[in-house]
């Protein structure tokens, strides 16, 4: 994932389904349909969904994904334009109350 390249503390998981996560809170994330989402503010989200006339993200048929925009296919070569989103996704999860662990 070329978008978090460079970006300091940010590793990718998940073998079949790629995502990312802070505090427990995922902020990105890429479908088995190649298709990336991102998680960003209310104001950040509805600026992308205007600026690209993309919908909210769809991890799996039929569930939306509300805080998450998908990443048209426009973008995906442009990486320094996707790394500033992915960076302000990063922004905003950084900013979430951190997650509790679940203790097996």
């Amino acid at each position: 994932m070329k978008m978090i390249e460079g970006v300091e503390g940010v590793e990718a998981r998940g073998a079949a389904a790629p995502y990312t996560s802070l505090n427990g809170n995922m902020y990105s994330s890429i479908s088995k349909f190649n298709e990336i989402g991102l998680r960003l503010a209310k104001d950040e989200r509805e600026a992308f969904l205007e600026k690209y006339g993309t919908r909210l993200y769809h991890s799996i048929p039929g569930y939306v994904q509300r805080e998450y925009v998908t990443v048209p296919p426009a973008l995906f070569g442009n990486t320094r334009t996707l790394r500033s989103w992915f960076r302000k996704s990063y922004d905003y999860v950084s900013s979430l109350p951190a997650k509790p662990t679940k203790k097996k």
